[in-house]
């Protein structure tokens, strides 16, 4: 596919990340503090490429983007023109110098954040500037029609958003990278780590333990709700056998703990406005206790997408007219 041209029109809701406007907020400060210092640091032209997780990404790409715009490739290693674009693009954000940083999330260990830029297929880049996500293009476009993308992105940050890049030490080490570029540590940042690191070793029943330790101290804490309601759904669809829930569901329309069990699967694997619906509908059709384990259960596959996000919006207003 060839880079479509950028529009504001294309942006993409990352509420369910966080919301990108406190996110922008965040990093202008910070980069008010650096100026009043004397200015940031260069760094290495190494530190122009990244790996980026869940994790990290509000520190990483949105707070990052009221800085430089971020070009985000989504990528995994089984994906064979993956091979072609990523070098591609790495080479490319060394030469262009620093006037965009390259972000690489691996999407088989980041589905989330593949689910939440409603990608389709890898290889997918997209942008950010000023907290706001851009979509460039899909797939191993030709070197020319990257670099014209390029040029627009970088357009747009500087006329629209005042984005000049960050300026690059050729003579600089890797570990160079300005150790004030991280954010100080808060009171849950370990809660928080603990929880991720629990993630990734699999130990879900760990990770929602961690989130709720944040969430007994802090109940509206964001990132917490986020991640509870995350590791809570991969904890629920761990164990199920696809193809026998899928089955149970479509023979059993009337059977809620069926429809509800589709419904986790239907939104892990992408499939939002299904999930959504399938449970607004075993609503309508419900009632009582049935009905209410479908609507909480709703209200929980909310939470993992973000209540600014329009399709919970619309999902909310289809719940509302069959509950009223």
């Amino acid at each position: 596919m060839q880079p479509r041209n950028m529009s504001m029109s294309g942006v993409v809701d990352l509420a369910a990340v966080k919301a990108a406007g406190e996110a922008k907020a965040k990093a202008e400060q910070a980069r008010a503090q650096a100026a009043r210092q004397g200015g940031p640091a260069a760094v290495a032209p190494s530190a122009l490429v990244i790996d980026v997780d869940e994790a990290g990404f509000e520190r990483d790409v949105l707070q990052r983007s009221a800085e430089v715009p971020v070009v985000i490739d989504f990528w995994a290693e089984w994906c064979e023109p993956c091979k072609q674009l990523g070098p591609l693009l790495e080479r490319l954000a060394v030469e262009y110098n620093g006037r965009f940083l390259l972000a690489k999330i691996d999407v088989d260990a980041n589905q989330m954040l593949m689910q939440q830029f409603g990608i389709q297929g890898i290889p997918a880049v997209f942008a950010v500037v000023a907290g706001q996500a851009l979509p460039l293009f899909q797939g191993a476009a030709p070197e020319a029609q990257i670099r014209e993308t390029l040029d627009q992105l970088i357009q747009v940050g500087e006329e629209r958003f005042g984005l000049t890049g960050i300026a690059v030490d050729p003579n600089a080490a890797a570990d160079d990278a300005p150790a004030a570029s991280a954010a100080p540590a808060g009171p849950y940042d370990a809660l928080l780590e603990a929880a991720m690191s629990a993630l990734d070793a699999g130990d879900l029943a760990g990770a929602v333990q961690a989130y709720k330790n944040v969430l007994a101290d802090d109940p509206g804490h964001p990132e917490a709700k986020l991640g509870l309601a995350q590791a809570e759904l991969l904890a629920r669809v761990q164990d199920m056998d696809p193809q026998q829930v899928r089955k149970n569901a479509a023979d059993n329309p009337a059977d809620v703990t069926a429809q509800i069990a589709a419904a986790d699967l239907d939104l892990v694997g992408g499939h939002v406005e299904d999930a959504f619906g399938r449970l607004v509908e075993a609503v309508r059709r419900t009632a009582g206790e049935d009905r209410d384990a479908a609507r909480l259960r709703l209200l929980e596959l909310f939470e993992v997408i973000g209540p600014d996000d329009p399709r919970v919006t619309t999902a909310r207003q289809a719940l509302a007219r069959v509950l009223f």
